[in-house]
């Protein structure tokens, strides 16, 4: 007994964060070569990584930009959203997904997610299409992809744009096709927790030029093209102000990590993917466990694992199983907070914590548990373990 005592307090001892990046002698070596090399900023190494991830994901063009955030306000705008539009959001999202709709003066139409594996529902996308719809943004919660025959359908026969929120999902597939080259746009994120990092930064992938041209513009003030090169040796001082636009760009030291982290991704995949397995058959015989459900037809990114946990089955709220899993070393998180329940979102449109149930039900359910290439075996199984011996404790049954 006292054995077993000490070994629990060992295994306390050790915190595993929800997330650590995978960054290792390569990226920093990268780093260190583009510092010496004198150029910081947009750079030729932002366009290699431009060049890469295109080839990778399969798209004719690839924008760099400094947060998916970015690369989805430059897509909205690149079709044309403005003053008045609608464009259709999940609520089960973080606020980035509909608050680059109000940059423009347009505005978000919040729509529920299924229950089940927490994507936007595309019948909740047909009923709230109006005269006033442009578009619709698809978030790929988690990293599975959205039902995205039934999505593209909806949107050519009411001819709306689609512009995929894929910032959890790089590298995804639907149907065999990846991710990045489905929806009109589709905006990658490569913030310091997602599958690969810059830091900070993000993409957007298309196959029409002139949405890449107009958002390669406008990322960069909106100056004439390749304004970056003006102080390379083959550029011009010279240059013209076409359209009022942002500072959008990213980096060529960030882009200097990427291209080391998208030689890796094939291969972070494979390690999140092996995490997400020992998880789903471990917890599958927990009656107050509910996994996350993969469809057959994707390839999931597993930027998260989210469990749903099955209250009637437990005494204890997802609050205190999150702080049992904390005393037990184990870092949480919550995605999400829908965004219809924040005061913002609630006060300006009006909307009430019912008017989308299934999320609303989902947020006291909902814990995502650490998944990253680093973890090793022990800590997976310390997971496990604590899991596990959290849901046994707080069981009802």
């Amino acid at each position: 007994m006292q054995n077993e005592s000490a070994a629990k307090q060992l295994r306390a001892a050790k915190f595993i964060p929800f997330h650590v990046p995978q960054i290792d002698e390569e990226e920093i070596q990268s780093v260190v070569e583009t510092l010496r090399s004198g150029w910081l900023t947009t750079g030729v190494k932002t366009k290699q990584f431009e060049e890469e991830f295109a080839r990778f994901v399969g798209a004719r063009h690839a924008v760099a930009v400094n947060s998916c955030t970015a690369a989805l306000h430059l897509a909205l705008e690149a079709v044309g959203i403005a003053e008045g539009d609608e464009v259709i959001v999940p609520t089960m999202t973080f606020t980035a997904s509909a608050e680059v709709v109000l940059y423009l003066k347009a505005k978000p139409v919040l729509v529920d997610c299924l229950s089940d594996n927490l994507n936007i529902d595309p019948d909740q996308i047909e009923r709230a299409i109006t005269s006033r719809t442009k578009a619709i943004i698809p978030v790929h919660f988690g990293g599975q992809p959205c039902n995205m025959k039934r999505i593209m359908e909806i949107a050519r026969r009411h001819h709306l744009y689609v512009i995929e929120d894929a910032a959890h999902a790089l590298p995804a597939k639907y149907h065999g096709q990846m991710v990045g080259t489905i929806g009109d746009i589709t905006c990658f994120s490569f913030y310091a927790t997602k599958t690969i990092t810059t830091g900070e930064g993000g993409m957007a992938t298309t196959d029409n030029p002139e949405w890449a041209a107009r958002m390669r513009m406008m990322s960069l003030h909106g100056i004439s093209h390749d304004a970056w090169k003006r102080y390379a040796k083959e550029g011009s001082w010279y240059y013209e102000v076409l359209r009022p636009g942002f500072k959008y760009n990213l980096t060529d030291i960030g882009a200097a990590i990427g291209l080391e982290q998208l030689k890796k991704c094939d291969n972070f995949a494979a390690a999140r993917g092996n995490i997400a397995a020992s998880y789903s058959k471990a917890f599958a015989s927990l009656p107050a466990i509910r996994p996350p459900l993969c469809a057959r037809e994707v390839q999931h990114a597993w930027h998260l694992y989210v469990i749903q946990l099955q209250l009637d089955r437990l005494k204890i709220t997802r609050d205190d199983f999150i702080q049992a899993l904390k005393e037990r070393g184990i870092g949480t998180s919550v995605h999400f907070i829908p965004l219809h329940l924040h005061p913002y979102y609630r006060d300006t449109f009006g909307y009430a914590p019912d008017h989308f149930s299934n999320a609303a039900e989902a947020f006291h359910r909902i814990i995502s548990l650490p998944i990253y290439p680093k973890m090793s075996g022990a800590d997976i199984g310390h997971v496990i373990e604590a899991v596990k011996e959290v849901a046994q404790t707080g069981s009802s049954l």
